[in-house]
């Protein structure tokens, strides 16, 4: 079946200068992909005539479908609607239908309607008008140059309310739209060109209608398998069947799929289990008890945490020797033991959990620098410790941190039921 493709093209300074941030596009495009249309390219233009005329010219070379937002206001800035007429070599002329409901709509609100308000009803007359019910800016619908245009609002409510009442089933009526299918493989612990060399060969023979993306973030890789086809059945089936062969691959790594997070796919685990953590934080400063407890349900599992930061309630209220500090430093292999072990009987849990190091930007030593970091899970059969060498960025140190002790307390499940 061929594939339908589509541009967004956001319009508008603002975009540029970072003042409002580009949600439109991320939501066009889930929509989009929801339906069988792929989006090829999100493109943000500023206020300039040239510059638009060449997004324009083009998005028609390489989609079916373009998606345009924003510029549509009443005032001089607002360049779409006078560049589109400008494009599509058609005059602007009022549209009585469109002239009314800005009316109606003044009306309504008991406001005054003004000159340039009214000159929202004044569209290109090659457009089909689109009525805008949660605004005065409209919808205009083109199709020219043997693509379909769609001309929306930037305000967020009003453009999704067009794109809902009308673009979305209008597509559905003009193209024979393919599905598309995507299922997402979470992976911990491995980096993205290890991972790609483990399973190279099973990506090789992937079939041709399914493919894979790699899409690396924050403690994590995640792989991206998109099928398109016909039958939603037929491609989850064979979604899966790819799924099965390359597990064993890249077992050790996976701890879940989709929208999953590390946190919630260790809760489940836990509670099934019935096992509970009791968490001892000082570099991480609590982050970690907060990715545990983001979760619903939490109580089930999580026993209660403590953030001895300074070395003396390290001591004091968490019970890791002074002599070990005074031997080791509060970053250290031994001191991560201890508060793992600690904290595991503080809050009588089946798991503590701990970690200790030196976020930044300042702190670190020759010996150990910034980015210093251990982490620990204690259970019943003992203790396992990592150490972690990481960057000059707190805010990074302190989530990557997090994110690996959970992952290493998976990994101490993962052995525990093998």
């Amino acid at each position: 079946m061929k594939q339908i493709t589509a541009e967004i093209i956001a319009i508008g300074d603002e975009l540029l200068y970072g003042q409002i941030m580009d949600t439109n596009s991320h939501w066009i495009s889930k929509e989009l992909d929801q339906i069988g249309v792929r989006v090829v390219r999100k493109t943000t233009v500023g206020d300039n005539e040239e510059d638009i005329l060449h997004a324009f010219d083009s998005a028609q070379k390489r989609a079916h479908i373009i998606l345009i937002t924003g510029g549509l206001g009443p005032t001089k800035d607002d360049l779409t609607k006078p560049l589109m007429a400008k494009f599509f070599d058609c005059p602007i002329a009022p549209f009585a239908e469109a002239i009314a409901d800005v009316e109606t709509f003044f009306e309504k609100r008991g406001r005054e309607l003004t000159p340039l308000n009214k000159l929202q009803g004044h569209l290109p007359t090659k457009c089909q008008y689109v009525k805008n019910e949660q605004g005065t800016a409209p919808g205009m619908w083109f199709e020219e140059n043997n693509c379909v245009w769609m001309s929306m609002p930037g305000v967020p409510h009003e453009m999704q309310f067009l794109m809902e009442s009308f673009v979305l089933p209008k597509i559905k009526t003009i193209y024979t739209l393919p599905v598309i299918y995507h299922k997402v493989i979470k992976t911990a612990g491995i980096g993205e060109s290890w991972l790609s060399d483990m399973i190279a060969q099973w990506e090789d023979q992937l079939p041709q209608h399914i493919k894979l993306a790699y899409l690396p973030s924050l403690g994590e890789v995640k792989l991206r398998l998109t099928a398109f086809g016909d039958d939603i059945n037929h491609l989850q089936e064979e979604v899966n069947e790819q799924i099965e062969k390359v597990k064993p691959l890249i077992k050790n790594y996976i701890y879940g799929y989709d929208q999953e997070s590390i946190a919630e796919a260790i809760g489940k685990i836990l509670k099934i289990a019935g096992k509970t953590v009791g968490i001892a934080e000082s570099c991480t400063g609590g982050y970690i008890s907060h990715l545990v407890t983001a979760i619903p349900g939490s109580s089930n599992y999580f026993n209660g945490a403590m953030i001895p930061y300074h070395n003396q309630f390290k001591t004091d209220l968490l019970g890791v020797k002074e002599k070990t500090l005074a031997a080791h430093g509060a970053v250290s292999e031994d001191t991560v033991i201890e508060m793992a072990i600690m904290v595991r009987q503080k809050f009588k849990a089946d798991f503590g959990l701990a970690s200790s190091g030196i976020a930044g930007p300042g702190g670190g030593s020759p010996e150990k620098p910034v980015g210093t970091v251990w982490i620990a899970v204690a259970d019943e059969h003992g203790v396992k410790t990592k150490k972690l060498q990481l960057a000059h960025d707190r805010s990074l140190n302190i989530q990557y941190s997090a994110l690996a002790v959970l992952n290493l307390l998976r990994k101490v499940i993962k052995n525990q039921n093998d």
